[in-house]
C-alpha cells in the first residue's frame, strides 16, 4: 500500500526557504502570490494490505523520524 507523509511548518513558524521562493517568484513577474510555505512529501510502499494498520503504521514514522512535532504538522494520504 502507498501512503504520502505531507509534512508542513507549523503556523508562525519562520520559513527562510519559503520567503527566498516567494521573493524569487515576485523577481520572475509573478505578483499575485500572497505567501509562500516549503513543504515536503515522503512517500511509503508498506507490505499491507490493511488500510488502518498502513495509516497507523506511517503516524508512528512520522511522529518518531519523519516529522518534528515541535515545529512541524504533517498529514497521513493513502495513495491507492
Amino acid at each position: 500500500m502507498k501512503i504520502a507523509v505531507n509534512v508542513h511548518l507549523k503556523k508562525g513558524v519562520l520559513d527562510p526557504q519559503g520567503k527566498a521562493v516567494h521573493h524569487a517568484l515576485e523577481t520572475l513577474g509573478f505578483k499575485n502570490v500572497e505567501n509562500v510555505r516549503i513543504g515536503k512529501q515522503i512517500i511509503l510502499n508498506l507490505n499491507t494490505e490493511d488500510k488502518e494498520k498502513a495509516i497507523q503504521e506511517a503516524k508512528k514514522m512520522a511522529d518518531e523520524l519523519l516529522a518534528n512535532p515541535v515545529i512541524e504538522n504533517y498529514e497521513i494520504e493513502v495513495k491507492e
